[in-house]
Protein backbone atom coordinates (compact mmCIF):
# COMPACT_ATOMS: atom_id res chain seq x y z
CA UNK A 1 0.00 0.00 0.00
CA UNK A 2 2.93 2.36 0.70
CA UNK A 3 4.16 1.95 -2.88
CA UNK A 4 0.63 2.59 -4.15
CA UNK A 5 0.38 5.77 -2.09
CA UNK A 6 3.77 6.95 -3.36
CA UNK A 7 2.67 6.26 -6.93
CA UNK A 8 -0.60 8.09 -6.25
CA UNK A 9 1.19 11.15 -4.83
CA UNK A 10 3.65 11.28 -7.74
CA UNK A 11 0.77 10.93 -10.21
CA UNK A 12 -1.08 13.82 -8.59
CA UNK A 13 2.05 16.02 -8.54
CA UNK A 14 2.77 15.51 -12.27
CA UNK A 15 -0.92 15.90 -13.13
CA UNK A 16 -1.23 19.22 -11.30
CA UNK A 17 2.04 20.62 -12.71
CA UNK A 18 0.64 20.01 -16.20
CA UNK A 19 -2.62 21.62 -15.08
CA UNK A 20 -0.77 24.72 -13.91
CA UNK A 21 1.02 25.07 -17.26
CA UNK A 22 -2.31 24.40 -18.95
CA UNK A 23 -3.67 27.70 -17.64
CA UNK A 24 -0.87 29.67 -19.25
CA UNK A 25 -1.13 27.75 -22.53
CA UNK A 26 -4.89 28.25 -22.71
CA UNK A 27 -4.58 31.92 -21.83
CA UNK A 28 -2.36 32.30 -24.90
CA UNK A 29 -4.93 30.54 -27.10
CA UNK A 30 -8.15 32.11 -25.75
CA UNK A 31 -10.00 33.82 -27.31
CA UNK A 32 -7.71 34.86 -30.18
CA UNK A 33 -6.93 31.40 -31.58
CA UNK A 34 -10.09 29.59 -30.47
CA UNK A 35 -13.28 30.33 -28.58
CA UNK A 36 -13.89 28.81 -25.11
CA UNK A 37 -16.69 26.60 -26.48
CA UNK A 38 -14.48 25.29 -29.28
CA UNK A 39 -11.60 24.82 -26.84
CA UNK A 40 -13.78 22.67 -24.59
CA UNK A 41 -14.90 20.64 -27.62
CA UNK A 42 -11.34 20.03 -28.81
CA UNK A 43 -10.20 18.92 -25.36
CA UNK A 44 -13.15 16.61 -24.70
CA UNK A 45 -13.19 14.92 -28.12
CA UNK A 46 -9.40 14.52 -28.36
CA UNK A 47 -9.20 12.98 -24.88
CA UNK A 48 -12.19 10.69 -25.50
CA UNK A 49 -10.61 9.35 -28.70
CA UNK A 50 -7.22 8.99 -27.00
CA UNK A 51 -8.62 7.05 -24.04
CA UNK A 52 -10.53 4.62 -26.27
CA UNK A 53 -7.39 3.95 -28.32
CA UNK A 54 -5.19 3.56 -25.21
CA UNK A 55 -7.80 1.28 -23.65
CA UNK A 56 -7.50 -1.18 -26.53
CA UNK A 57 -3.93 -1.97 -25.40
CA UNK A 58 -4.81 -2.42 -21.72
CA UNK A 59 -6.37 -5.40 -19.87
CA UNK A 60 -10.20 -5.38 -19.96
CA UNK A 61 -11.95 -3.96 -16.91
CA UNK A 62 -15.20 -5.21 -15.44
CA UNK A 63 -18.05 -2.73 -15.16
CA UNK A 64 -21.83 -2.82 -15.28
CA UNK A 65 -24.04 -1.07 -17.82
CA UNK A 66 -25.38 1.09 -14.97
CA UNK A 67 -21.87 2.28 -14.06
CA UNK A 68 -21.14 3.13 -17.69
CA UNK A 69 -24.30 5.19 -18.02
CA UNK A 70 -23.59 6.99 -14.74
CA UNK A 71 -20.08 7.81 -15.94
CA UNK A 72 -21.40 8.97 -19.31
CA UNK A 73 -23.90 11.33 -17.64
CA UNK A 74 -21.27 12.53 -15.16
CA UNK A 75 -19.03 13.43 -18.09
CA UNK A 76 -21.83 14.98 -20.14
CA UNK A 77 -22.84 17.38 -17.38
CA UNK A 78 -20.05 17.53 -14.80
CA UNK A 79 -16.84 17.27 -16.79
CA UNK A 80 -18.06 19.24 -19.80
CA UNK A 81 -19.67 21.85 -17.56
CA UNK A 82 -16.41 22.30 -15.67
CA UNK A 83 -14.30 22.60 -18.82
CA UNK A 84 -16.59 25.06 -20.54
CA UNK A 85 -16.96 27.32 -17.46
CA UNK A 86 -13.23 27.12 -16.78
CA UNK A 87 -12.23 28.06 -20.34
CA UNK A 88 -14.85 30.82 -20.52
CA UNK A 89 -13.62 32.27 -17.24
CA UNK A 90 -9.93 32.01 -18.14
CA UNK A 91 -10.55 33.87 -21.41
CA UNK A 92 -11.73 36.88 -19.38
CA UNK A 93 -9.36 36.85 -16.39
CA UNK A 94 -5.71 35.99 -15.69
CA UNK A 95 -4.14 32.55 -15.08
CA UNK A 96 -3.22 33.48 -11.50
CA UNK A 97 -6.78 34.50 -10.63
CA UNK A 98 -8.23 31.38 -12.25
CA UNK A 99 -5.77 29.20 -10.31
CA UNK A 100 -6.83 30.94 -7.08
CA UNK A 101 -10.33 29.56 -7.56
CA UNK A 102 -9.00 26.13 -8.52
CA UNK A 103 -7.27 26.08 -5.12
CA UNK A 104 -10.68 26.45 -3.47
CA UNK A 105 -11.66 22.89 -4.45
CA UNK A 106 -10.86 21.41 -0.99
CA UNK A 107 -13.26 23.97 0.51
CA UNK A 108 -16.08 22.91 -1.82
CA UNK A 109 -15.29 19.24 -1.21
CA UNK A 110 -15.68 19.75 2.53
CA UNK A 111 -18.89 21.76 2.20
CA UNK A 112 -20.42 19.06 0.00
CA UNK A 113 -19.30 16.33 2.39
CA UNK A 114 -20.67 18.23 5.39
CA UNK A 115 -24.10 18.83 3.83
CA UNK A 116 -24.57 15.61 1.86
CA UNK A 117 -22.32 13.00 3.50
CA UNK A 118 -22.82 14.02 7.14
CA UNK A 119 -19.14 14.75 7.70
CA UNK A 120 -18.37 16.26 11.10
CA UNK A 121 -18.08 20.08 10.97
CA UNK A 122 -15.33 20.93 13.46
CA UNK A 123 -14.36 24.48 14.37
CA UNK A 124 -11.11 24.19 12.41
CA UNK A 125 -12.96 23.15 9.28
CA UNK A 126 -15.45 25.99 9.67
CA UNK A 127 -12.65 28.50 10.30
CA UNK A 128 -10.68 27.20 7.31
CA UNK A 129 -13.70 27.39 5.03
CA UNK A 130 -14.46 30.94 6.20
CA UNK A 131 -10.90 32.17 5.65
CA UNK A 132 -10.76 30.53 2.22
CA UNK A 133 -14.01 32.18 1.16
CA UNK A 134 -12.69 35.56 2.33
CA UNK A 135 -9.72 35.02 0.00
CA UNK A 136 -12.08 34.31 -2.89
CA UNK A 137 -14.07 37.48 -2.15
CA UNK A 138 -10.88 39.55 -2.03
CA UNK A 139 -9.94 38.34 -5.52
CA UNK A 140 -13.45 38.78 -6.97
CA UNK A 141 -14.13 42.24 -5.54
CA UNK A 142 -10.72 43.89 -5.95
CA UNK A 143 -9.40 42.75 -9.36
CA UNK A 144 -9.98 45.33 -12.07
CA UNK A 145 -10.38 44.65 -15.78
CA UNK A 146 -7.37 45.68 -17.88
CA UNK A 147 -5.39 44.63 -20.95
CA UNK A 148 -4.65 41.25 -19.33
CA UNK A 149 -8.19 40.61 -18.04
CA UNK A 150 -10.94 41.80 -20.38
CA UNK A 151 -13.74 41.25 -17.82
CA UNK A 152 -12.16 40.24 -14.52
CA UNK A 153 -15.36 40.04 -12.46
CA UNK A 154 -17.26 37.79 -14.90
CA UNK A 155 -14.15 35.70 -15.54
CA UNK A 156 -13.53 35.19 -11.83
CA UNK A 157 -17.16 34.26 -11.18
CA UNK A 158 -17.07 31.68 -13.99
CA UNK A 159 -13.85 30.20 -12.59
CA UNK A 160 -15.44 30.11 -9.13
CA UNK A 161 -18.47 28.19 -10.43
CA UNK A 162 -16.22 25.85 -12.44
CA UNK A 163 -14.28 24.93 -9.28
CA UNK A 164 -17.55 24.01 -7.54
CA UNK A 165 -18.62 21.88 -10.51
CA UNK A 166 -15.24 20.13 -10.51
CA UNK A 167 -15.49 19.41 -6.77
CA UNK A 168 -18.82 17.67 -7.41
CA UNK A 169 -17.25 15.73 -10.30
CA UNK A 170 -14.31 14.78 -8.06
CA UNK A 171 -16.57 13.37 -5.34
CA UNK A 172 -18.96 11.50 -7.61
CA UNK A 173 -16.22 10.04 -9.80
CA UNK A 174 -14.37 8.74 -6.74
CA UNK A 175 -17.48 6.97 -5.50
CA UNK A 176 -17.91 5.22 -8.85
CA UNK A 177 -14.16 4.58 -9.21
CA UNK A 178 -14.21 2.39 -6.09
CA UNK A 179 -15.95 -0.35 -8.08
CA UNK A 180 -14.57 0.06 -11.62
CA UNK A 181 -11.26 0.54 -13.43
CA UNK A 182 -9.65 3.91 -14.12
CA UNK A 183 -9.63 3.52 -17.90
CA UNK A 184 -13.33 2.69 -17.93
CA UNK A 185 -14.00 5.87 -15.99
CA UNK A 186 -11.92 7.97 -18.39
CA UNK A 187 -13.46 6.41 -21.50
CA UNK A 188 -17.06 6.99 -20.51
CA UNK A 189 -16.79 10.34 -18.71
CA UNK A 190 -14.92 11.88 -21.62
CA UNK A 191 -17.26 10.24 -24.11
CA UNK A 192 -20.17 11.91 -22.32
CA UNK A 193 -18.31 15.23 -22.28
CA UNK A 194 -17.45 14.88 -25.97
CA UNK A 195 -21.08 14.22 -26.93
CA UNK A 196 -22.23 17.32 -25.02
CA UNK A 197 -19.44 19.37 -26.57
CA UNK A 198 -20.22 18.26 -30.13
CA UNK A 199 -23.94 19.00 -29.70
CA UNK A 200 -23.20 22.50 -28.35
CA UNK A 201 -20.66 23.17 -31.11
CA UNK A 202 -23.12 21.99 -33.76
CA UNK A 203 -25.55 24.64 -32.47
CA UNK A 204 -23.08 27.50 -31.85
CA UNK A 205 -20.49 26.81 -34.56
CA UNK A 206 -16.80 25.86 -34.64
CA UNK A 207 -14.55 28.85 -34.00
CA UNK A 208 -10.81 28.04 -34.15
CA UNK A 209 -8.61 30.42 -36.18
CA UNK A 210 -5.65 28.29 -35.07
CA UNK A 211 -6.52 25.93 -37.95
CA UNK A 212 -7.07 28.64 -40.55
CA UNK A 213 -4.63 29.64 -43.27
CA UNK A 214 -1.97 30.90 -43.29
CA UNK A 215 -0.91 28.22 -40.82
CA UNK A 216 0.65 29.39 -37.52
CA UNK A 217 2.93 26.87 -35.87
CA UNK A 218 3.24 28.47 -32.41
CA UNK A 219 -0.46 28.40 -31.43
CA UNK A 220 -0.84 24.96 -33.06
CA UNK A 221 2.02 23.48 -31.01
CA UNK A 222 0.66 25.08 -27.85
CA UNK A 223 -2.73 23.54 -28.60
CA UNK A 224 -1.07 20.13 -29.07
CA UNK A 225 0.62 20.55 -25.68
CA UNK A 226 -2.79 21.29 -24.10
CA UNK A 227 -4.45 18.28 -25.73
CA UNK A 228 -1.69 15.76 -25.00
CA UNK A 229 -0.27 16.71 -21.58
CA UNK A 230 -2.76 18.65 -19.39
CA UNK A 231 -5.79 16.96 -20.98
CA UNK A 232 -4.89 13.35 -21.79
CA UNK A 233 -1.89 12.51 -19.58
CA UNK A 234 -3.03 14.64 -16.63
CA UNK A 235 -6.47 13.02 -16.56
CA UNK A 236 -4.94 9.55 -16.94
CA UNK A 237 -2.93 10.17 -13.78
CA UNK A 238 -5.85 11.60 -11.79
CA UNK A 239 -7.69 8.29 -11.14
CA UNK A 240 -4.53 6.85 -9.55
CA UNK A 241 -4.71 9.59 -6.93
CA UNK A 242 -8.48 9.24 -6.57
CA UNK A 243 -8.16 5.50 -5.91
CA UNK A 244 -5.48 5.55 -3.21
CA UNK A 245 -5.67 9.02 -1.61
CA UNK A 246 -8.38 10.73 0.41
CA UNK A 247 -10.52 13.17 -1.55
CA UNK A 248 -9.18 16.18 0.34
CA UNK A 249 -5.56 15.11 -0.22
CA UNK A 250 -6.29 14.96 -3.96
CA UNK A 251 -7.93 18.38 -3.86
CA UNK A 252 -5.08 19.99 -1.93
CA UNK A 253 -2.73 19.25 -4.83
CA UNK A 254 -4.46 22.27 -6.38
CA UNK A 255 -1.75 24.24 -4.58
CA UNK A 256 0.68 23.07 -7.26
CA UNK A 257 -1.55 24.54 -9.96
CA UNK A 258 -1.47 27.87 -8.13
CA UNK A 259 2.32 27.84 -7.71
CA UNK A 260 3.11 26.78 -11.30
CA UNK A 261 0.56 29.14 -12.86
CA UNK A 262 1.79 32.09 -10.78
CA UNK A 263 5.46 31.58 -11.64
CA UNK A 264 4.75 30.98 -15.34
CA UNK A 265 2.32 33.93 -15.58
CA UNK A 266 4.76 36.42 -14.10
CA UNK A 267 7.60 35.06 -16.25
CA UNK A 268 5.52 35.22 -19.45
CA UNK A 269 3.91 38.59 -18.71
CA UNK A 270 0.40 37.11 -18.50
CA UNK A 271 -0.16 38.72 -15.10
CA UNK A 272 1.29 41.46 -12.92
CA UNK A 273 2.23 41.30 -9.27
CA UNK A 274 -0.74 42.39 -7.16
CA UNK A 275 -0.95 42.75 -3.39
CA UNK A 276 -4.66 41.94 -3.45
CA UNK A 277 -4.03 38.73 -5.38
CA UNK A 278 -1.23 37.90 -2.95
CA UNK A 279 -3.57 38.44 0.02
CA UNK A 280 -6.21 36.27 -1.65
CA UNK A 281 -3.66 33.48 -2.19
CA UNK A 282 -2.52 33.71 1.46
CA UNK A 283 -6.10 33.59 2.78
CA UNK A 284 -6.94 30.57 0.61
CA UNK A 285 -3.73 28.73 1.50
CA UNK A 286 -4.36 29.26 5.22
CA UNK A 287 -8.00 28.24 4.84
CA UNK A 288 -7.21 25.03 2.94
CA UNK A 289 -4.37 24.24 5.38
CA UNK A 290 -6.72 24.50 8.36
CA UNK A 291 -9.26 22.30 6.60
CA UNK A 292 -6.56 19.75 5.78
CA UNK A 293 -5.20 19.77 9.37
CA UNK A 294 -8.70 19.12 10.65
CA UNK A 295 -9.09 16.28 8.13
CA UNK A 296 -5.77 14.68 9.05
CA UNK A 297 -6.79 14.57 12.73
CA UNK A 298 -10.11 12.96 11.87
CA UNK A 299 -9.46 9.22 12.09
CA UNK A 300 -12.84 8.22 10.69
CA UNK A 301 -12.84 6.55 7.25
CA UNK A 302 -13.29 8.66 4.17
CA UNK A 303 -17.07 8.82 3.52
CA UNK A 304 -16.40 8.59 -0.20
CA UNK A 305 -14.73 5.22 0.07
CA UNK A 306 -17.48 3.37 1.90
Amino acid sequence: MKNKKLEANLSMAVSKIFSGLNMNALKYLLPLWMSPLTGATLRCTFAAAAFWVIGWFMPPEKSSAKDKWLLFLLGAFGLYGFMFLYLAGLSKTTPVSSSIFTSLQPIWVFLIMIFFYKEKATWKKILGISIGLVGALVCILTQQSDDLASDAFVGNMLCLISSIVYAVYLILSQRILSSIGAMTMLRYTFSGAAVSAIIVTFITGFDAPVFSMPFHWTPFLILMFVLIFPTTISYMLLPVGLKYLKTTVVAIYGYLILIVATIASLALGQDRFSWTQTCAIIFICIGVYLVEVAESKDKSPDPLKK
